[in-house]
C-alpha cells in the first residue's frame, strides 16, 4: 500500500466528520479504547497536554509545542483538521509523521481494526499515539477535535488539562446553550489533574470549578494572573503581533513577535503563559527566554498555517481560519483595524453549521465572492448567496474556492483587501 492509496483508503472506507458531518460522529469511547487494546494501549507510554475549547486551542497547542521545542523537550503534537496533508495532523518536533509510516500502519493493523468500523478520526487518534510512543516522545501535546468529554483523544490521563474558552459551535452535538457545551468541554478535566481554564467567562466558570471539585483536581484561570498589551499595530507590511506580557500586572516579557498576525491571538497568549506556569509548577523549568523563542519561531517549527496568514501584499491578501460566531467576530474586528481602498471577501462554509451566525457579523462594504469547499458538507455557493442577501451582503457564486479567489484577485486593487475564510475548507483551498 502506498501513501496515497492510504489515505485513499482512510477517506473512503471510515467516516470522516469534517468531510460528511454527523454520519461520522459516535457519542462514546468504546471505539477508540478498542483500537488502543489492539495496539497496546501506546496512550500510556508517554507524558501529555489535553487541550479543549471552542477557539484557540489549535494555536495555543502550536505555540506550546515550538517553547518545549526550545526547551528541549521532544514534543508531540496532534491536531484537527489538517488544511492540505493528513500528515498535518501528527507531529513529532514539528516534523510531519513520515509518508511511509501511514500505510505500514494501516497494513499491519487493518484486518484488527475493520472488525472494529472506527471513523477516520478515531483511526487517526489511535494512529498517532501509537507513533509517538514508537518516536520517544517527552510530552505529547494532543488537541480535542470536538468537545470533550466523548471526544476520541479524551482516553488519556494529562499532566494538565487546558480549557481555551467557550462559544457557540457545533450546537447540534454539545448542546444549544454555553452552559451544555462548557459541560461537555468540562469532560475532559482527569481525577487530580491540574486544570488551567484560558478565559474567565460569566455563567461558565462554575462549570469547570464545580467539576474540578468533582475530581478533586486544582483549577486556575490563566487570564486571572496573565495578560498581553499590544506594543506595535499590525499593518499593511508587518505580519507580526508584537506584545508585552505581564504576569500578576508586573512586565515580565518584552516585546514578544508572534507570527500568528491577529490580535485575537492575545488572548491565546495568554493562556499559553498560564500553561507554561503550571507546567514549571511540575518542574518543566520553561524560562522567559524559552517562551519568547518558542513563540518568535512557533511558525516556522510546527508548519502552523492558516491563521490570519497573509499570502501577498499587493494586494493584501489575508486567510483565517475561524469560522464560528465568536472566530468571524475576531476577525470582522481585526478587518476593521486595516486600512485600505475595498474589501473583497472570498466565504464558504458548511451546510450543518448556522450560518445566520456567521453572515450578521460581516461587514456590508465589501464586495463577496461565495464558493463551496470541495467537500461534502460544503454549503451550495448559490444557497449561500440568497441567505447573505438577507443580510444586504452582495456578491455572486463560484463553482470552486480557486475560481472565487481568482475572481477576487482580477477584480482588487492594488490597495484593496482580499481576505478569505468562513471554513477551515476554504482555506485548505488556498494555502
Amino acid at each position: 500500500m502506498s501513501y496515497k492509496e492510504a489515505i485513499e483508503y482512510m477517506n473512503s472506507k471510515l467516516p470522516m466528520f469534517h468531510r460528511v458531518g454527523a454520519a461520522a460522529y459516535k457519542a462514546n469511547l468504546d471505539n477508540t479504547l478498542a483500537l488502543c487494546s489492539v495496539l497496546g494501549n501506546p496512550q500510556k507510554s508517554f507524558r501529555c497536554i489535553h487541550i479543549a475549547g471552542t477557539n484557540g486551542k489549535g494555536s495555543v497547542a502550536h505555540m506550546l509545542s515550538s517553547i518545549l521545542q526550545q526547551k528541549g523537550i521532544r514534543a508531540g503534537l496532534y491536531t484537527s483538521p489538517h488544511l492540505k496533508d493528513f500528515r498535518e495532523r501528527i507531529r513529532v518536533n514539528g516534523k510531519k509523521i513520515s509518508k511511509a509510516y501511514v500505510p505500514a500502519f494501516l497494513s499491519k493493523h487493518m484486518e484488527e481494526f475493520e472488525k472494529i468500523s472506527p471513523s477516520f478520526f478515531e483511526l487517526s487518534v489511535a494512529m498517532a499515539f501509537q507513533y509517538f510512543k514508537e518516536q520517544h516522545v517527552h510530552v505529547a501535546i494532543v488537541e480535542v477535535g470536538l468537545g470533550g468529554r466523548l471526544d476520541s483523544t479524551n482516553v488519556i490521563t494529562p499532566l494538565l488539562s487546558v480549557i481555551t474558552n467557550i462559544s457557540f459551535d457545533h450546537m447540534q452535538f454539545l448542546g444549544d446553550t454555553l452552559i451544555k457545551i462548557a459541560h461537555e468541554k468540562a469532560g475532559i478535566i482527569k481525577p487530580g489533574v491540574p486544570v488551567l481554564i484560558g478565559e474567565r467567562q460569566d455563567g461558565v466558570d462554575a462549570v469547570f470549578r464545580k467539576q474540578a471539585k468533582l475530581m478533586k483536581s486544582e483549577i486556575n484561570f490563566a487570564s486571572d494572573h496573565f495578560s498581553v498589551v499590544k506594543i506595535r499595530n499590525w499593518g499593511r507590511k508587518s505580519v507580526h503581533l508584537n506584545v508585552d506580557a505581564y504576569n500578576n500586572e508586573e512586565v515580565f516579557l518584552k516585546k514578544i513577535p508572534c507570527p500568528l498576525g491577529g490580535d485575537y491571538q492575545m488572548k491565546n497568549l495568554v493562556t499559553l503563559l498560564g500553561i507554561c506556569d503550571e507546567l514549571n509548577k511540575q518542574g518543566f523549568g520553561i524560562t522567559a527566554e524559552h517562551i519568547k523563542k518558542g513563540i518568535r519561531y512557533s511558525a516556522v517549527r510546527t508548519g502552523f498555517r492558516g491563521r490570519w496568514q497573509v499570502l501577498s501584499l499587493k494586494p493584501l491578501t489575508i486567510c483565517d481560519t475561524g469560522h464560528n460566531e465568536a472566530g468571524i467576530i475576531e476577525v470582522v474586528s481585526q478587518i476593521a483595524n486595516i486600512s485600505f481602498n475595498k474589501l473583497h471577501f472570498v466565504i464558504g462554509t458548511v451546510n450543518d453549521k448556522e450560518p445566520a451566525l456567521i453572515l450578521k457579523h460581516l461587514p456590508i462594504k465589501a464586495t463577496y465572492y461565495f464558493c463551496k469547499a470541495d467537500i461534502p458538507r460544503g454549503m451550495d455557493a448559490d444557497s449561500l448567496k440568497l441567505l447573505a442577501e438577507e443580510y444586504k451582503l452582495k456578491g455572486r457564486s463560484y463553482k470552486s474556492v480557486q475560481k472565487a479567489f481568482e475572481a477576487a484577485k482580477l477584480a482588487a486593487g492594488p490597495e484593496d483587501l482580499v481576505f478569505i475564510g468562513g471554513s477551515t475548507f476554504v482555506v485548505g483551498e488556498v494555502v
